[in-house]
């Protein structure tokens, strides 16, 4: 019986190069892919910080740069003012981001949801917010976050979605195991 070696060395000397040279060329391709598609989850999570330091440092105009087309909606604009006057994101050191749950993380063609973003000043108390997000783009062209829109902090343990028939489930679970 024949194994692949012996195939392998059976192959003429220009085959094999041109089989290495093409295995090379998929590698490169894959690799780049994913550095694109990693790219683009720090480039979220960048945005999200910017965002929160924004906040943090009572920067309104900052915010609104921050948020894509809010700047022309008074609503907005409004709820970005109110939001730099809580005194909730007006604590005083650096900004550290705690846990993003985001419903747009690894998406490779685009989509748009709203993202949990727990966050704290060192010392401080922790703030929960939800962050509209739209993604676009692929790994090819690359792809290109928007953050849409912030809520005021909500309670720690707040939902930024409706619950999905699993989260429910598991709730139901822990209730009955819990014996509520």
């Amino acid at each position: 019986m024949r194994g692949p070696r012996v195939w392998w060395r059976g192959l003429p000397r220009k085959t094999r190069r041109i089989a290495i040279a093409l295995a090379l060329l998929v590698f490169l391709a894959i690799s780049g892919l994913l550095a694109r598609y990693f790219s683009a989850e720090n480039a979220e999570r960048a945005a999200f910080l910017a965002l929160v330091e924004a906040e943090h440092r009572g920067d309104a105009d900052a915010v609104l740069a921050r948020l894509d087309g809010c700047g022309a909606e008074p609503k907005c604009v409004a709820q970005a003012h109110a939001i730099v006057a809580d005194r909730r994101v007006r604590q005083q050191g650096r900004v550290k981001l705690l846990q993003v749950e985001s419903k747009t993380a690894g998406s490779l063609f685009g989509a748009t949801g709203k993202t949990r973003l727990a966050w704290t000043v060192l010392g401080g108390r922790p703030v929960v917010q939800c962050v509209n997000v739209r993604r676009t783009g692929n790994p090819l062209t690359g792809i290109d976050v928007r953050l849409l829109s912030i809520s005021a902090p909500i309670s720690n343990e707040g939902k930024c979605h409706a619950p999905t028939d699993e989260e429910k489930f598991e709730e139901e679970a822990t209730e009955v195991e819990l014996g509520h």
